[in-house]
Order: structure tokens, then C-alpha cells, then sequence
């Protein structure tokens, strides 16, 4: 094993650490809510706290931290801030909880944005997939064995070995390398710069929007769904992240020349059926194994989809802390707005069905968001397994795919630019402005070409296409 492979072990193993603490602790989680149970503190307000304080960690971040000696020095700061400010919440419930609680939140965000700088330079661009299923898997694991003893036990157990994971942590990121030196060259990759700033920023401030809209069902599935289910809190604690880590071993484990970029538009559909059960299903045990497997096996994708496509745009700036801080706030932006929407609708005598309908028109706006956020991110990236393969094609490459593709299926010249059109990521508007014929005509070409090639909608017509070419 070379330098830069064991950097990369060091890092992975110590950033799931403390990401674990994050998530079992103050990060809505089991840890936090077990302990203001027993005590005269308010778990949610508690958890607002430290969900706001992360966010404004995270966004800050890359403002600061733009070298790599810098983001070690942050991660063990930091750590100590988390450990020392977790051993606050032994004390009987005081003020103090929420003193410890701000900056506990607000440096957690400042060490995962500085994961970047080593997540960027000991994992090749085709391996950063794989280290952030990596990160993700470990971390959620070890949050599920943490819910089970808190939930068995009591919480100050719980608190007791996520503390001991982060001085795993803390060791962990001592071993780390404060600069990437001369026995590393190897793994570390260079900046691609892109024509002008612009080419950058669009494709990210796209992608942050559907971060951002796309987590608004997260934050009403910790504040509706999850406590929708809280009289079964063994089961909860055993089953609620399994379905997610499945969805990321399998995602991990799939061969590199398979096609992922469908299983984004799967993944929709499976949060959409989980809110449609969620609304129609009663509150038994079948019903919560449903929708339970349903929401977060797609939560598992969306947030992998993320955290490859982040780090992946790593390569067009030297900043990494400042992409990763500034995408994954988009993320816990939209669980605060979720959180905050569900925390309002719950108590409603039809919370759950309002909760679900919102869940659904955020469904539909990004399945509308979808084509154009993968047109913006292949102007950027060009062999992510998430885009689509024909929107990677440079223009003289699409013409020749798509020439062969009308001799192979019969199709006539109008119907070959409605298809070119539509493995674009056109939408019905622009592709009947562009041809210059009413919506009207334009089903009525796009029923004639899903007849031809006998498909029935247009996932069936990119797969056509890409298992074609």
C-alpha cells in the first residue's frame, strides 16, 4: 500500500468517527434527544440550536481554511472543542448544555468542510465515489450500534463511546499529513481550472438549489415521519439507517461501467412512494418497515449523488474545504426549512397528509429541476456515473450517435430532433419553442417515437439510447 492510500485509510476511518458522533449526538440525534428526555431540556429546541450553529460552521468554512495545514489544524481543534463540549452533557441539564452546544455545532461544520482538503487529494477522481460511500457506510453504522445501546441502555452510555469514537478520531487525524509531500506526488491530482469562474459557478449554485430542495423532505421526515413511529423504539434505532446503507453498498459495489444515471429519477419516485404510504398506511409495523425502506434507501442515493458530484468539482478549485462546506450547508439548509415546516404541521389534526403533500410538490419540482441540473453539471464533469452518457458527448459526437440511431430505429428527421431535444434535457416548452411547432404537435411526435421504439416514457429512451452507444 503506497503513502497516498494509507493517508486516505487514516482519513476515511477518522473523518467517519466523528461524522458518527455528529450524527448520533448533536446532529438530531438519538444521544441528544435520550438525554433532554431524562432531564428538564427541550431535545428539539436543542437540536435547532445545533443544526443552525453546523449550518454557519459549514458555510464559513472556505473562507478561512484554505490550505491544507490549515484544515488538519481545524480538524483537531476541533475535535477537542467536540469532545470537551460533549463531556457538558454528564452534568445535570443546565444553561450550560446550550453554551456547549453553539460551538460543539459550529466546529463540527469547520472539520467536515476540512475533510475536503484530504478527501480531494488522496482519492483519485474515479475513487472519490467509493470514499464517500465508504464514509457514509461506516459512520452510519456506527451511529446505528450508538442508537441501540442508548435506546437499551441509557443515553450517558450512548454519549460515553461516541466520545471514545471521537478520540478515535483525534488519533486518526494525527496521523494525517499537515501537507501533501514529495512521497505523495502520486496522489495528489491537479487543479483543472476551467475557461472563466462563471463555467464553475453556475453548474454549483444549481446544484446547491436542488440541494437545498430536495433535503426540505429530509427535514420533514426527522420532524413528521420519524416521530409518526416513535412508539417503536427498539425497531427505529435497529432498522431506521439499514435501508440507507444497503442503498450505498449496493451503489459502491456496482461495476464502474454500469449506468447510474437513471437511479436519481428511481430515487425520486421511492421518496414519492414513501410520503404517498406514509399517507394512505396506518402507523403499524408493516407500514413503518414500507416506508421506512422506501424513504431511506433514496435518501441514501440522493446523498452519495451529492457527495460524489462535490467531489468530483474538487478538481476546478483549490479550496475543497469551500465546495464541500458550501454544498453539504445546502443540505442541512433544507432539513432547517423541512424541520421547520414539519415542526409547524405535525400537531394538525391532517399534519400527516399536509406533510406528505409538500413532500410531493418538492418531488415534482426537482423531477422538473432534474434534465437541467444534469445539462449544467456535464458542462463541468464529464465521466461521473450520475450524467446521463449523451450529455457527455461533445456536439460532432452526438450527431453521429444520434445519425446512427435514426438509421437503426426508422425515424424521420423531426422526430430525430424532438429525441435530440429530449435526451438533452429539454422541457416541453423550450423543446416546442426551439422546433417552433405548438405542445399539441409535439406529443403528438413524442407518442409516435415512444410507439416506434416501444417505450412508454423517457428514462426507457435515455437507457435506449446510452445502451446503444
Amino acid at each position: 500500500m503506497n503513502e497516498a492510500a494509507i493517508q486516505r485509510k487514516y482519513s476515511t476511518i477518522g473523518f467517519s468517527l466523528f461524522f458518527a458522533w455528529l450524527l448520533s449526538f448533536p446532529f438530531e440525534g438519538q444521544i441528544l434527544y435520550s438525554l433532554a428526555e431524562n432531564s428538564e431540556a427541550d431535545g428539539s429546541f436543542l437540536s435547532l440550536v445545533a443544526v443552525l450553529a453546523h449550518f454557519i460552521g459549514l458555510f464559513t468554512s472556505g473562507f478561512f481554511i484554505k490550505r491544507q495545514f490549515a484544515a488538519k489544524m481545524t480538524m483537531i481543534n476541533s475535535t477537542v472543542v467536540c469532545i470537551s463540549g460533549s463531556l457538558v452533557f454528564f452534568l445535570p441539564f443546565s444553561f450550560l448544555w446550550y453554551i456547549a452546544m453553539v460551538p460543539m455545532a459550529y466546529f463540527a461544520g469547520l472539520c467536515v468542510a476540512s475533510w475536503g482538503f484530504y478527501y480531494k487529494t488522496y482519492s483519485h477522481p474515479s475513487q472519490r465515489i467509493k470514499t464517500a460511500a465508504d464514509v457514509l457506510i461506516l459512520s452510519n453504522i456506527i451511529m446505528i450500534f450508538t442508537n441501540v445501546v442508548t435506546v437499551s441502555t441509557s443515553g450517558f452510555i450512548g454519549l460515553g463511546i461516541i466520545i471514545i469514537a471521537l478520540l478515535g478520531a483525534l488519533l486518526m487525524t494525527f496521523r494525517l499529513e499537515a501537507s501533501p509531500g514529495e512521497g505523495y506526488t502520486k496522489g495528489v491530482y491537479p487543479v483543472r481550472f476551467p475557461q472563466n469562474t462563471s463555467s464553475i459557478l453556475k453548474p454549483l449554485v444549481f446544484l446547491s438549489v436542488f440541494i437545498v430542495i430536495i433535503t426540505i423532505n429530509s427535514g420533514l421526515m426527522y420532524q413528521v415521519v420519524t416521530p409518526a413511529f416513535g412508539h417503536f423504539e427498539l425497531l427505529t434505532s435497529y432498522y431506521w439507517a439499514v435501508p440507507y446503507i444497503v442503498a450505498l453498498l449496493i451503489l459502491r459495489n456496482m461495476p464502474e461501467r454500469t449506468n447510474k444515471a437513471y437511479i436519481l429519477y428511481v430515487a425520486m419516485i421511492m421518496i414519492g412512494l414513501s410520503f404517498i404510504s406514509f399517507m394512505w398506511l396506518d402507523t403499524s409495523v408493516t407500514s413503518y418497515l414500507i416506508i421506512n425502506t422506501l424513504m431511506l434507501g433514496a435518501f441514501g442515493v440522493c446523498d452519495l449523488f451529492w457527495w460524489s458530484i462535490l467531489g468530483n468539482i474538487f478538481d476546478y478549485s483549490d479550496n475543497p474545504a469551500q465546495i464541500l462546506g458550501i454544498g453539504l450547508s445546502m443540505n442541512v439548509l433544507g432539513i432547517i426549512i423541512g424541520g421547520i415546516i414539519g415542526n409547524h404541521i405535525f400537531s394538525l389534526d391532517n399534519g400527516i397528509r399536509l406533510a406528505s403533500i409538500i413532500a410531493l410538490v418538492v418531488i415534482f419540482i426537482v423531477m422538473i429541476m432534474l434534465p437541467i441540473l444534469n445539462t449544467q453539471l456535464t458542462k463541468l464533469l464529464k465521466n461521473h456515473p450520475f450524467i446521463i452518457k449523451f450529455a457527455n458527448m461533445v456536439e460532432g459526437e452526438q450527431d453521429k450517435a444520434l445519425s446512427t440511431f435514426k438509421s437503426d430505429k426508422n425515424l424521420t428527421e423531426k422526430e430525430m430532433e424532438v429525441v435530440k431535444l429530449l435526451l438533452r434535457g429539454y422541457t416541453y416548452k423550450a423543446m416546442s419553442e426551439n422546433l417552433f411547432i405548438s405542445e399539441n404537435t409535439l406529443k403528438y411526435h413524442i407518442k409516435n417515437i415512444y410507439q416506434k421504439l416501444n417505450i412508454n416514457n423517457k428514462m426507457e429512451l435515455i437507457k435506449l439510447f446510452t445502451d446503444k452507444n
